[in-house]
């Protein structure tokens, strides 16, 4: 089944909190397990993870903990997320090489998703953003030049906005 959200390409950590949007309505994509199996495709890690109720489960409590640190700026739940798993240093045969080293592959998906997180808030914490459109939940990683994007899409939520002042003025 392909991938309903309505937008897609985050890094996985923002990707994981998009799982969740409004379209007549509120919508869910980790009610399931064939919803995880989809998310695990979008998301480039169906061979690395099974879709299955343990690894919902998992990912499902990363999506809460990311979420706490990104709207409420709260460690809620990161860490616990992170002890699961590290990074292993090595040298291999092309060089040196960081290895997501997580023991149960439950967590594997979780735990990319919340150093994923990590890398985001060391590099440029400030370009994380949820959309401005008031009626829109989604979340975005801001790359433009200025760092001045307000909308998860321009064609869709940030035309909404423009039309909605256009429509003011004329009345």
């Amino acid at each position: 089944m392909l991938d309903p959200r309505p937008h897609l390409g985050e890094p996985l950590a923002l990707d994981l909190l998009n799982t969740r949007w409004i379209e007549n309505g509120p919508q869910d994509l980790l009610t399931d397990v064939a919803g995880l199996d989809i998310w695990l495709n979008s998301a480039g890690l169906a061979d690395r993870a099974t879709a299955d109720e343990r690894t919902l489960e998992t990912v499902l409590t990363a999506r809460s903990a990311i979420y706490d640190v990104v709207k409420h700026t709260t460690n809620s739940g990161l860490n616990a997320v992170l002890e699961h798993g590290r990074i292993r240093r090595t040298l291999t045969a092309a060089g040196p090489a960081d290895i997501d080293d997580v023991a149960d592959p439950a967590w594997l998906p979780a735990w990319l998703a919340t150093d994923n997180l990590l890398r985001l808030l060391a590099d440029v914490p400030d370009r994380i953003r949820q959309c401005a459109h008031p009626e829109c939940v989604l979340f975005f990683y801001d790359t433009s030049k200025n760092g001045t994007r307000r909308w998860h899409s321009m064609a869709t939520c940030g035309n909404r906005a423009k039309a909605a002042r256009h429509y003011a003025k004329k009345t």
